[in-house]
C-alpha cells in the first residue's frame, strides 16, 4: 500500500505540474498535451505511451485499494471486540478518519474526471486536441468548480495522513516525516486548486 501510494504521490506532482501550465497560455498547454502523445514515437503510435501510463496508474490505484481493503480487514480481525470508550477513534484526528471514504471519494472523482476531460463525454464543451479550451470550459462551470474543490480538498487530507503513514511502513519515522508530508500535500492541493480558481478569477480564458 504504501509503495502504489507513493507510485500515486508522484503521478500527481507531476500531473499537477502539467496543468499549471495552463497560466502560459493556450500554446504552452496544448503543446505539452501534444508531446505526451507523441512519446514513444516512432516506436510507438501516437497517444499509445500515454495509454499504458493511464492504465499503469489505474493498476497502482486498484493495487492500492486492495491494499486497503486488506489492511482494514486485518485489523477487524486482530481485534474482535471494540474500545470501550467509543471516542477513542476521535483522537487519532480529523485527517486519519476520512481516509476510508476519502479514498472512495476520490476514486469516483477519477472516473468522472477521465469521462470529462479525457474522454469528453462528459464535457458538453470538449473540443478534441484542444485541452486548454476544455479545461476553461469546464472550470467556467459553478458547480464543477464545486466538485473538483472537494475531491482536492479530500486528496489533501488524504495525502497528509497517507504519506506520513507510507513513510513509517517504509522505515523512515520522525517527525520531518510529518512535515514533509503535509507540505507535499499542501503544495499539491494548492497546485491544484490553482487552476480553477484562475479561471473563475479571469487569470485564465
Amino acid at each position: 500500500m504504501a509503495v502504489t501510494g507513493l507510485v500515486i504521490v508522484a503521478y500527481l506532482f507531476a500531473h499537477m505540474l502539467g496543468n499549471l501550465k495552463v497560466f502560459l497560455g493556450a500554446d504552452a498547454m496544448n503543446e505539452y498535451a501534444a508531446w505526451l502523445r507523441r512519446i514513444g514515437e516512432p516506436a510507438l503510435p501516437m497517444g499509445v505511451f500515454l495509454w499504458v501510463m493511464r492504465c499503469g496508474l489505474l493498476l497502482m490505484v486498484a493495487l492500492h485499494i486492495v491494499a486497503a481493503a486488506q489492511l482494514t480487514s486485518r485489523d477487524r480481525r486482530a481485534r474482535r471486540v471494540g474500545y470501550v470508550h467509543g471516542r477513542r477513534r476521535s483522537l487519532r484526528g480529523f485527517a486519519p478518519s476520512t481516509m476510508r471514504w476519502g479514498g472512495v471519494t476520490l476514486a469516483l472523482y477519477v472516473v468522472w474526471h477521465v469521462l470529462d476531460l479525457t474522454v469528453g463525454v462528459a464535457n458538453r464543451d470538449y473540443v478534441e486536441a484542444d485541452p486548454y479550451h476544455n479545461v476553461v470550459a469546464d472550470f467556467s462551470v459553478w458547480w464543477v468548480d464545486a466538485l473538483y474543490v472537494v475531491a482536492m480538498l479530500m486528496l489533501g487530507l488524504h495525502l497528509n495522513h497517507g504519506i506520513a503513514s507510507a513513510a513509517r511502513t517504509l522505515g523512515l519515522a520522525g517527525g520531518r516525516v510529518g512535515i514533509v508530508g503535509t507540505l507535499v500535500a499542501v503544495v499539491i492541493t494548492a497546485g491544484f486548486l490553482a487552476v480553477p480558481i484562475g479561471v473563475m478569477a479571469g487569470l485564465v480564458g
